[in-house]
């Protein structure tokens, strides 16, 4: 007790609260049903379970979680299935990962027949990441001025200043070094939600075919058991999703199977082109104008936006995206994204190089020889789908592109656009959401200065 508010456990607090939809007594009236000495029997107490829908009070559990240790795929399935949740990953972006982390290919579920040729062809993508790390810091070094830092911070002596430059110094190299980093590296992440959201990730993973998604759901449901034991009855395998996840995996090998080729060998860099698209379904009767009056006094991204824009759907996506975007675009709570992943291509940056930099530049030249190491695991990613490989996603690196759309309402996709270009925003997706708004604005030329397009870097 603080400041006279009570403290209470996370199953009392969702027991207190749920005895308001039965009874207008109060708060401190029951409060006195609570025996300090024995909470579990005060729960109990307040209500019985068979009275309530369990997933509305699993709502009101809050429940906090550190995950330490698993790969970046699994890292990025979690946040598929929990949009809504509060937390941080380990970020590629300001972080330095090391192959002493990549998980071993048994607890992937790679067959031992497998796992020679991919530990070769993963030791060869971080040799790749290393090298492009080190080519872009040299650059970096000979040429400052494409960092794009301010000349006021550069010329700031203060220690402050000159850490925040250091600092984009380091980004800028592993913002364009991370596309090879593959997937089966380890990570971290943490997430706040309530255990209704745990409940419902447990019956996701202990439902999935990989094992590295069935050791999670059990440690999580062992975790939750101490934070609401109630609650754990739930999380379990659902046959359901069990036969739902398999369905998809069985759609996506036999949709790759219609790809005979990637953008492998079609051009020099071995990327997928990218084609922006953009969808929208207006309220009848709206136009262009109510769109332009519904941004009339909307001067940050977090300002107003009125309801004609709020009822508005929208769909947008590319043909082609790189799995280390995907997973900061798949982060966005609202809405639905889907991204089959189906391999179109490698990315690795070549496109960030000066135009100084002639194609039979000698930086050029080794950029595209590492690029051989994520080309190679993208076809064999491909191929090993095709063969209906349920361990496929493993042999992937954060450079492969995959298909993403996202669907979601006008809004919501202009706050998405105004903070993914916003400064400090990524490179890459940066120019994807530019690419959208000029679809955008095409089709909505009264807005197109009302939107607040930023300009990314420096980063």
């Amino acid at each position: 007790m603080q400041a006279g508010r009570p403290a209470l456990t996370p199953e009392l607090l969702a027991a207190t609260g749920a005895r308001y939809s039965r009874n207008n007594e109060g708060l401190e009236s029951i409060l006195t049903k609570i025996d300090p000495s024995n909470l579990d029997k005060s729960v109990d107490s307040i209500f019985r379970m068979i009275d309530y829908g369990h997933q509305s009070i699993a709502d009101m559990v809050p429940v906090s979680m550190f995950i330490d240790d698993v790969s970046i795929w699994l890292a990025y399935y979690i946040w598929t299935l929990c949009p809504t949740a509060g937390g941080q990953e380990s970020s590629t972006r300001y972080i330095k990962i090391s192959s002493d982390g990549l998980i071993p290919p048994g607890d992937l579920g790679i067959p031992d027949d497998y796992a020679s040729e991919w530990r070769h062809l993963m030791d060869e993508c971080f040799r790749a990441y290393s090298e492009a790390l080190a080519l872009w810091e040299n650059l970096a070094t000979a040429d400052p001025s494409l960092l794009g830092i301010p000349r006021s911070l550069l010329s700031d002596g203060s220690e402050t200043a000159q850490k925040k430059v250091a600092r984009m110094k380091r980004n800028y190299g592993f913002d364009r070094a991370r596309y090879f980093l593959p997937v089966a590296a380890a990570t971290n992440l943490m997430l706040v939600m309530s255990a209704r959201g745990w409940v419902s990730l447990c019956q996701h993973l202990l439902s999935h075919f990989l094992p590295e998604a069935n050791r999670l759901g059990q440690k999580i449901r062992a975790e939750l058991e101490l934070a609401a034991p109630r609650m754990v009855k739930h999380a379990r395998d659902i046959s359901s999703v069990r036969s739902g996840i398999l369905q998809d995996f069985e759609r996506l090998s036999a949709k790759a199977n219609t790809i005979t080729s990637l953008c492998l060998t079609s051009n020099e860099d071995n990327e997928a082109p990218v084609i922006p698209f953009l969808e929208t379904l207006p309220p009848k009767g709206t136009t262009d104008a109510d769109f332009a009056e519904d941004l009339a006094v909307h001067d940050s991204r977090y300002a107003w936006v009125g309801s004609s824009l709020h009822r508005t759907a929208v769909r947008f996506g590319w043909s082609a995206v790189s799995f280390a975007e995907i997973r900061d675009l798949n982060r966005h709570r609202t809405g639905s994204k889907h991204s089959p992943q189906i391999p179109q291509g490698f990315y690795c940056a070549t496109d960030r190089l000066p135009d100084y930099l002639r194609k039979a530049d000698p930086v050029r030249t080794m950029l595209r020889q590492l690029a051989a190491a994520g080309a190679t695991a993208c076809a064999k990613e491909h191929a090993l789908l095709q063969a209906r490989k349920p361990w496929y996603v493993y042999w992937s690196v954060l450079g492969t592109q995959y298909p993403f759309e996202h669907t979601t309402t006008a809004d919501k996709f202009i706050y998405e656009a105004e903070l993914r270009t916003g400064v400090g925003a990524h490179f890459r997706y940066a120019q994807h959401l530019r690419d959208i708004l000029a679809l955008w604005r095409q089709q909505s030329p009264a807005t197109a200065t009302l939107i607040l397009e930023g300009t990314a870097e420096p980063e």
